[in-house]
């Protein structure tokens, strides 16, 4: 399969799980203490290219964020910071799954003969 879907596969499953941490981080906008957290989608993605698993480039390049504007509470969330990255990695996600479907769409075609 990675010779048919290459990096992209392994690219969407790290999109998703950094999906996941953001809106962890959001829904925990208001929760004391509470420390975003992040994936550095380049560095894992460049990890991944260089031959490392996916497991490992995942928990290597998971940190916290530094918040510009600490709170009071020690929460380190700051909701429009995460809301435009959850965005933008929305957009990147969806990319990413359009470029896939539309390699076994070309699959699928080559299959069937047209």
């Amino acid at each position: 399969m990675d010779r048919i879907f290459g990096i992209y596969g392994d690219a969407l499953a790290l999109q998703s799980q950094r999906m996941n941490m953001l809106a962890s981080n959001i829904a925990n906008a208001a929760t004391p203490n509470y420390k975003a957290r992040d994936l550095d989608f380049d560095k894992a993605i460049a990890a991944l290219a260089d031959g490392e698993p996916l497991a490992d480039s995942t928990d290597q390049h998971i940190g916290y964020r530094i918040p510009l504007s600490p709170a009071l509470d020690g929460n380190t969330v700051e909701l429009s910071t995460e809301q435009t990255l959850f965005a933008e990695n929305a957009v990147q996600y969806r990319t990413t799954l359009s470029f896939l479907e539309g390699r076994i769409g070309t699959l699928r075609r080559a299959m069937v003969g047209e």
